[in-house]
């Protein structure tokens, strides 16, 4: 649930101007970036939590064939920033080594004198060090270093060099399509961002709920008449178009690159936090019509409505991406 800094609804005339929004501004503004976008090596604003923001950045440069939004990618799959996860097959801490692969390639990157695989301060330049180890190994391969390394991570250097790039199997492409298409939410934005071709018609959908009233949980099913939450909201206005979003919103931050302030356009999700330093405190979202306004679903007893984005717990935008949602990690439902 939202706890808001701004007033209630917009007023009616304020609303018309909108809606002519909705119908000329998203499809001329969305024409008009078709296409465009820019890589970068940094990492955009808010999307690693603070606390490993800096380690991920120095590590992510470690060896050409990596960058610090690859490394981020890899870290929020294996994990989500969870310095304590386990899997059942062993994996162990926030990259997720084996027993056996942490024992050969696990390091002291705090210099305490012990390699902690429960330490991200060991974890991640450990992540780091063993995909550039991997990335020596399939040097001399013909390709792409970075997909090289990231087949030679997921099925074996040897397998990469055998094919002579990534191998045909369908499990370890996914995992370099998936890491590659994920590092694109985590990279600083040089450029316009390539725009969502499916934005005008989730806007349409949010567009034709104004006015029903909240549901804490609420995905719009008949026997919750309707109603939505802020994620509710967005998840089903997006799966209108294709595309499938997480349930809860702060696992919606990630669908996609994250386009600054002045760079937004309509269909953009909009986040806001409790800490604008780290995205895992996200709590509400909402789909952005333009004019520093957005649709969405604020809080039980309000309905779904208009609401101004500049409040002091804004902490960014995504752009919606089919692939950035496909390499989202699941998640269960919250």
């Amino acid at each position: 649930m939202r706890k808001y800094w701004v007033a209630g609804g917009v007023g009616v005339g304020l609303v018309l101007c909108l809606l002519g929004l909705l119908v000329v501004g998203t499809y001329s503004a969305a024409a008009g970036l078709m296409g465009a976008g820019g890589r970068a090596l940094g990492l955009a604003k808010g999307a690693v939590p603070a606390a490993y923001q800096s380690l991920v950045q120095k590590w992510g440069a470690l060896c050409p064939a990596l960058s610090p939004a690859l490394l981020a990618a890899q870290l929020y799959q294996e994990s989500g920033w969870n310095p304590k996860a386990q899997s059942p097959a062993a994996a162990q801490g926030m990259a997720q080594f084996i027993p056996g692969t942490w024992a050969t390639h696990g390091v002291d990157g705090n210099g305490d004198g012990k390699r902690d695989v429960w330490d991200p301060e060991d974890a991640i330049p450990s992540a780091a060090s063993y995909d550039c180890d991997l990335a020596k190994y399939v040097k001399g391969t013909p390709g792409d270093a970075t997909r090289n390394m990231l087949a030679a991570y997921n099925a074996g250097a040897y397998a990469v060099i055998q094919y002579n790039g990534v191998p045909p199997y369908r499990e370890t492409q996914n995992y370099v399509k998936t890491i590659t298409t994920l590092a694109k939410s985590f990279e600083a934005p040089t450029g316009p961002v390539a725009s969502s071709q499916q934005a005008a018609a989730a806007i349409y959908f949010a567009q034709k709920r104004l006015g029903t009233k909240y549901l804490w949980g609420g995905d719009g099913t008949a026997d919750q008449g309707g109603r939505f939450d802020c994620s509710g909201l967005t998840k089903a206005a997006y799966h209108s178009v294709g595309i499938e979003l997480p349930r809860v919103a702060n696992d919606q931050w990630n669908a996609g690159p994250h386009p600054s302030r002045d760079q937004l356009l309509p269909g953009d999700l909009v986040f806001f936090a409790y800490d604008l330093k780290d995205p895992r405190t996200i709590h509400h979202v909402g789909i952005y019509v333009g004019g520093g306004y957005m649709i969405n679903a604020p809080y039980t007893g309000a309905v779904i409505r208009f609401d101004k984005i500049d409040t002091p717990d804004y902490i960014g935008a995504t752009r919606v991406t089919s692939d950035g949602a496909k390499a989202l990690p699941s998640s269960g439902t919250a």
